[in-house]
């Protein structure tokens, strides 16, 4: 009793309620499309929006005298309830419309969302109502920069501080902020997210795509997600390359720091070129497509693919746009699909598998292990055969010119080893559950890196519906813990979280 008494339970579902009312007030937009729309599940989606209204406002209201102080204890489990308790609440538009009847489909399908996976159950799309489509998207949008920075920035209406919950939602290396108030740095935040998304569905729509795609896609690409309105994805427009390509370009800023994008608002452009992880993660982007686009023009299987692009098949055009789309696709874990990498060659399905532990830049949406530790790990390695020669000297790991910590240095070599343990574990569990082999691989990275699409049964142009309720339940686990970066969520499972002290 003495542990959990050090723990302020009250202000942890004081902001669970908080949470709760976001949600209900997110699915309220929803309901309102759906009477834009007429698509007949309106008054459901308004039944769903004030059960989680309702919910979080009695919640807040029981625990309304609470301390208004937040420690490291409660931060995480607030992120990690959060979201947990998020995902519970948004099955409600599937459930009370009947779009995903199955509670578990629905939780898969709504943590897929929160987590920005994109990977979805759903067989046909197109029949689901606009209302739920958008809800669908909105999951993505919310998930994207993290729900619990949005909180932060509400938060100062309550009196409370945010630096513990910002800490636990961005536990990574790379922590830049834009103001020393970190609630002025969630709205400096959220204003360019906002900004981004409207500037990519104006595109979107002048390029041909209707406004309800428009702006569902570019939900889904700042928040690098991966759900389309479409059952093909953006295949669905490979006669319009114009649409594809705006997508990528909105791919690319969404997998890269944020804090880069507000410099470059500023006029601060020598910043963003003297950046390593900027540096790195475009060039990543540039040889990687290099290397794709050569084995699709020269090698790929164009006679047995299943999502051909008639107006420019085999062509170097063709080999460029869906290379590059799909490296960009894959790093930046957003997921959609131009083409099924898995019918071109085998390298290249071995290829893109591998592309699925890069990850994109810290303090960006993509998911993934990011480019900053692959740097920080790489410099420390060729460090390590310096000092092998010169056991005595100082060494620093440096980055932007500045020397790194040592315990930053360890953190991201154990975050690194953790990753690819629970990897493993991911893909004995799937295969213990009856996936093959295959199928087991791609589940594991995809799930544990929120990238989507994956291989064998669950390729780019299938789906998480033929998973066993088991396996969606290990997949969403996996989901969670990948999108906030293991520690948060695994430090709830040691014994000495809980010790008083």
């Amino acid at each position: 009793m003495g542990v959990f008494s050090k723990i302020n339970f009250r202000i942890i579902f004081h902001l669970m309620g908080l949470l709760f009312m976001v949600n209900g007030g997110f699915m309220l937009l929803s309901a309102l499309v759906s009477l834009l729309y007429n698509d007949g599940v309106f008054t459901e989606m308004v039944y769903a929006s004030l059960v989680a209204i309702v919910a979080g406002g009695v919640i807040m209201l029981v625990t309304r005298k609470h301390r208004k102080e937040i420690q490291k204890k409660e931060g995480y489990i607030v992120v990690t309830f959060g979201w947990i308790f998020m995902a519970l609440v948004g099955t409600l538009p599937y459930v009370f419309t009947g779009a995903i009847p199955s509670f578990t489909n629905a939780f898969f399908e709504t943590m897929s969302g929160f987590t920005t996976t994109g990977a979805s159950i759903l067989n046909d799309i197109e029949i689901i109502p606009k209302g739920v489509l958008f809800w669908r998207s909105i999951t993505h949008w919310i998930g994207g920069m993290g729900i619990i920075v949005l909180a932060i920035a509400i938060l100062p209406l309550l009196g409370i501080g945010g630096m513990q919950l910002f800490a636990a939602e961005a536990p990574g290396p790379g922590g830049d902020k834009l103001h020393p108030r970190i609630t002025d740095t969630a709205k400096r935040l959220w204003l360019i997210y906002v900004g981004y998304t409207l500037a990519e569905t104006l595109l979107l729509w002048i390029a041909g795509m209707s406004f309800f795609d428009a702006i569902n896609h570019s939900l889904s690409t700042l928040s690098t997600g991966g759900f389309s309105t479409k059952n093909a994805s953006v295949a669905y427009w490979n006669s319009q390359p114009i649409i594809q390509y705006i997508i990528m370009i909105f791919m690319f800023l969404a997998g890269t720091n944020f804090v880069l994008s507000y410099f470059a608002f500023k006029g601060k452009f020598q910043k963003i070129l003297k950046d390593e992880e900027f540096k790195l993660y475009a060039s990543f982007i540039v040889g990687l497509t290099m290397v794709a686009a050569f084995f699709i023009y020269f090698f790929a299987n164009h006679d047995t693919a299943a999502i051909q692009d008639p107006m420019v098949w085999g062509s170097l055009e063709y080999a460029f746009r869906h290379g590059l789309f799909q490296v960009l696709t894959v790093i930046t874990t957003t997921g959609f699909v131009s083409a099924d990498f898995t019918t071109w060659t085998p390298f290249l399905t071995i290829f893109f598998f591998g592309l699925m532990f890069l990850g994109g830049s810290a303090g960006s949406t993509a998911g993934g292990i990011k480019v900053v530790r692959h740097l920080i790990m790489i410099k420390n390695g060729i460090l390590e055969f310096k000092r092998t020669l010169h056991p005595n000297a100082i060494l620093p790991v440096r980055y932007n010119n500045k020397a790194v910590q040592q315990p930053i240095v360890f953190n991201v070599l154990a975050f690194f080893i953790l990753y690819m343990l629970s990897f493993i574990v991911g893909v004995l569990v799937f295969s213990a559950l009856g996936l093959d082999f295959e199928t087991s691989l791609g589940g594991a990275a995809s799930s544990l890196g929120n990238v989507g699409p994956a291989l064998g049964d669950l390729g780019p142009v299938e789906n998480y519906s033929g998973l066993p309720s088991k396996a969606k339940w290990w997949s969403s686990f996996l989901m969670l813990i990948g999108r906030l970066e293991l520690f948060t969520v695994l430090i709830l499972f040691t014994p000495f979280f809980w010790r008083n002290r």
